[in-house]
């Protein structure tokens, strides 16, 4: 639970930038490859100071129906001057401003962080602390990407495992699941593993995805399409592995209902995903109550969405590794002065105030293509 809720900014404007980011390799998952990431990075302008927030859509509508400019045009025309028509705004009142607006969670997310790091820089405030960290640190996973063939995956892991990542995730499609898989384990024993389809599969798929339960999975995440909570709940009476969703979870009420429903027995918490992070932290204290296990995962985002990503991961809940990984895990430059470093399996939570990070703006202007700021 957040502490106590956070005196309101006079906030004068946003600064929408988008970014490109070269990745350190390409990233292929079910629905395609990134070799650039795209995203958008948010600065809210107030009396008091800046804050900073990250919009994670991604270039394309594939990963789900947010892409990039999409959430640029909306934040520019409806959300901004929505938030703007307030004198003062509060981080808390940020959700049921931009409620009207239908879906575009994870610009409303953006948003709203970049108001709630503003307010807790001017409070003092680490937003570990506000939302209710108890630890310094997190295990890191990483996430793999499908690779050439399964020997490629070996070696590929086989990295990762050298930099000191206590839990591997790698991505499966049809076709490139069960032999992966074997791989993987077959080249290194018990190490905690776990896949994610993308919602690449259909309850059609079932016996294939049975087949997976051989590897001792910690999980098999989101295998169905984003709206089959039902055919998630007969599959998951068909697994001995646990179904974890992520593209299903938009929102506590979605939460609520897939537990309800027995259509998976974890929960992947995005916060971009689910319209921010203090709906994130009401997502986590549900799943606890429940006795449910949730884990923060990750949407390469940049050193902004890395350390808000890190406070939220070091809640009491989320009791999985993550995919929080170091920033040199995709980026040869992060646009922070101090990128999260992996140590011993883990990555810093951040201590000094709001996010704890400072934006490096040479290498933020350096991977800027677009800019806009809308002001009152």
């Amino acid at each position: 639970m957040p502490t106590a809720a956070l005196r309101p900014v006079t906030v004068d404007g946003f600064e929408l930038r988008v970014l490109h980011l070269p990745l350190v390799s390409p990233f292929t998952t079910s629905f395609g490859t990134e070799t650039v990431r795209e995203v958008i990075v948010v600065r809210a302008r107030t009396t008091d100071g800046d804050g900073w927030g990250e919009i994670v859509t991604q270039y394309d509508p594939l990963y789900s129906s947010e892409y990039t400019h999409g959430a640029w045009d909306v934040a520019q025309r409806f959300l901004i001057p929505a938030l703007l028509e307030r004198r003062t705004l509060a981080p808390d009142d940020v959700a049921a401003v931009l409620e009207p607006f239908k879906g575009h969670r994870m610009a409303k997310a953006g948003l709203e962080l970049a108001v709630l790091d503003a307010a807790l820089r001017r409070d003092g405030i680490p937003l570990g602390a506000h939302l209710g960290a108890v630890r310094d640190r997190v295990p890191s996973g990483v996430s793999v990407g499908i690779q050439r063939d399964p020997a490629a995956l070996v070696d590929a892991v086989h990295g990762y495992l050298d930099e000191g990542y206590v839990r591997i995730k790698i991505k499966i499609r049809p076709g490139r699941d069960v032999d992966d898989t074997a791989a993987v384990r077959d080249a290194f024993g018990t190490i905690p593993l776990q896949v994610d389809a993308n919602s690449a599969y259909t309850l059609q798929d079932a016996d294939v995805l049975a087949e997976l339960d051989r590897f001792d999975l910690l999980l098999i995440e989101q295998p169905l399409q984003e709206d089959d909570l039902v055919d998630h709940a007969t599959l998951a009476r068909r697994l001995r592995t646990p179904v974890c969703l992520d593209e299903s979870v938009v929102s506590l009420k979605a939460a609520r209902d897939a537990l309800a429903l027995g259509s998976c027995r974890i929960v992947n918490i995005k916060a971009g995903r689910v319209g921010g992070y203090l709906e994130a932290v009401r997502i986590h204290d549900l799943a606890q109550d429940a006795g449910v296990p949730v884990w923060c995962g990750g949407m390469l985002e940049t050193g902004i969405g890395r350390a808000a990503n890190a406070a939220l991961a070091a809640l009491p809940g989320f009791t999985l590794p993550g995919d929080v990984s170091a920033s040199a895990r995709f980026y040869t430059r992060d646009i922070v002065t101090e990128p999260a470093v992996l140590e011993d399996g883990q990555v810093r939570v951040p201590t000094g105030p709001g996010l704890g990070v400072e934006i490096d703006p040479v290498a933020l202007e350096d991977c800027t293509v677009e800019r806009v700021v809308v002001g009152r």
